[in-house]
């Protein structure tokens, strides 16, 4: 030590002494900090890309569209039929929600410049987190820059040590990572299945202060509805708070596209946490809680992806006010998407593809198993003019790779039919080639 400052040699001796305390061996320590290629995310996703160019599959991801994604897009330069993007609704080019934002850009600018604690509130956001409440039936609203941070903040916010989350087992990655942060014991019920959440309430419910049930309004990779009655039953019966995240079912669920409770026939303020997204059926970008005006003031306040995040841009907020308003307005929208969606559902089974539990709202998977065989299908259909993208593990569990076709109140008769008779045919093509039966799945990694 010099002057009252420790070396290198005194910082290594301390190091080795607090590892020995802990009972684990001492790390050299070397000059700089490791590079980021020793991390097992760098290994695993090199030893993926590898596997692809030895059977001569291409990466899916990441394809640039040169304007807007609709039911048609243009990707490197060619016009093709688009099943990859959220706009159920076909509201993102609607010249009224653009117009709204660039009016909220004249007069607000592009960004708010800060959080709403510190920059301030606009009336754009006021606007739409009361259009929002009124849409749930709800007391109050409150609106985030991203529908993630949205799941995570609430999630960790309003439940914690010495409290319980019950949630389905197919809920999306930000719910599991909120539950993760907020510290509660979890419980993950099998999909959609009463029975196993009562015998794990019947269980748990009386060892925690607090418990929150979690599912979602309609599942993001299966296209399938959770039977919310029965949900709202047992949240009564044992006390727990109801959550569900309606970010997909917005536009696509119910006669007139207000979501999964709609559907099932139940009043909104039978459930507890309404959360949903912007950037779907709403043309935007963001998140959004919907609920009492308790819940809403504590999220306000203490929510850390509220507090200490950007405001949503005026320009954003006037965008999704606008488009649920034309929602509200124009209810054959909905029909057209549940109308394509019917018919894209027909053809398949039609034609020997299995879609699983997908019912007709806007979200239609193709179920094909292998994950590289699901990619190679992906790259086959771009080649003739279809874009969809592949959902791998770990997405979704092994062996359960999918196209997840996105159908649109846009997309017209002759684009589905084309869509299935395409599918139906790679697919078989590329089982009778035995396209990634031999490659052990040991070397896949899956």
């Amino acid at each position: 030590m010099i002057d009252g400052t420790p070396s290198k040699a005194d910082l290594v001796a301390a190091a080795r002494a607090a590892a020995q305390r802990r009972g684990s061996r001492p790390v050299a320590v070397a000059e700089g900090a490791r590079g980021f290629d020793s991390l097992p995310d760098w290994r695993d996703s090199q030893r993926m890309k590898q596997v692809g160019a030895l059977v001569g599959v291409a990466t899916p991801f990441f394809r640039r569209h040169e304007g807007r994604a609709g039911a048609v897009t243009c990707i490197d330069g060619r016009a093709v039929v688009n099943f990859a993007s959220y706009d159920y609704c076909g509201l993102n080019a609607d010249p009224r929600v653009a117009e709204a934002a660039k009016a909220a850009i004249d007069l607000y600018g592009v960004s708010p410049s800060g959080s709403r604690l510190v920059a301030g509130c606009r009336p754009v956001h006021d606007a739409l987190e009361q259009a929002l409440a009124r849409h749930y039936e709800a007391e109050a609203a409150l609106t985030f820059v991203s529908g993630h941070s949205t799941n995570v903040s609430t999630i960790a916010q309003v439940i914690g040590e010495g409290d319980l989350i019950l949630h389905d087992a197919l809920c999306h990655n930000s719910i599991l990572v909120g539950v993760k942060l907020s510290g509660a014991a979890r419980r993950s019920f099998p999909h959609n299945d009463l029975a196993a959440l009562e015998a794990l309430l019947t269980e748990n419910r009386g060892l925690y202060r607090n418990a929150l049930i979690v599912t979602e309004g309609l599942f993001s990779m299966d296209g399938d509805v959770p039977p919310l009655a029965g949900l709202i039953a047992l949240k009564r019966r044992f006390g727990c708070w109801l959550m569900v995240d309606d970010a997909h079912a917005m536009g696509c669920v119910g006669a007139r596209g207000r979501g999964s409770f709609e559907a099932a026939g139940v009043a909104p303020g039978e459930v507890d946490i309404w959360m949903g997204t912007l950037s779907k059926t709403l043309a935007a970008t963001g998140g959004y809680i919907a609920g009492s005006s308790v819940l809403i003031e504590v999220l306000r306040d203490h929510a850390a992806g509220f507090v200490y995040s950007v405001a949503l841009a005026p320009a954003l907020a006037a965008a999704a006010e606008c488009a649920l308003g034309l929602l509200t307005e124009e209810p054959e929208r909905v029909s057209r998407l549940q109308a394509n969606a019917a018919a894209f559902l027909a053809a398949a089974r039609a034609a020997g593809l299995e879609t699983g539990s997908a019912g007709p709202y806007g979200i239609v998977p193709v179920m094909v198993g292998d994950s590289l065989l699901a990619a190679k299908l992906s790259e086959r259909l771009l080649s003739r003019g279809i874009n969809v993208m592949p959902v791998m593990f770990p997405a979704v569990p092994m062996q359960s790779a999918r196209l997840r076709f996105f159908l649109s109140a846009q997309h017209e008769a002759e684009q589905i039919v084309a869509a299935v008779t395409a599918t139906a045919d790679e697919m078989d093509s590329l089982r009778r080639e035995g396209f990634g039966s031999a490659i052990p799945p040991a070397v896949l990694g899956l």
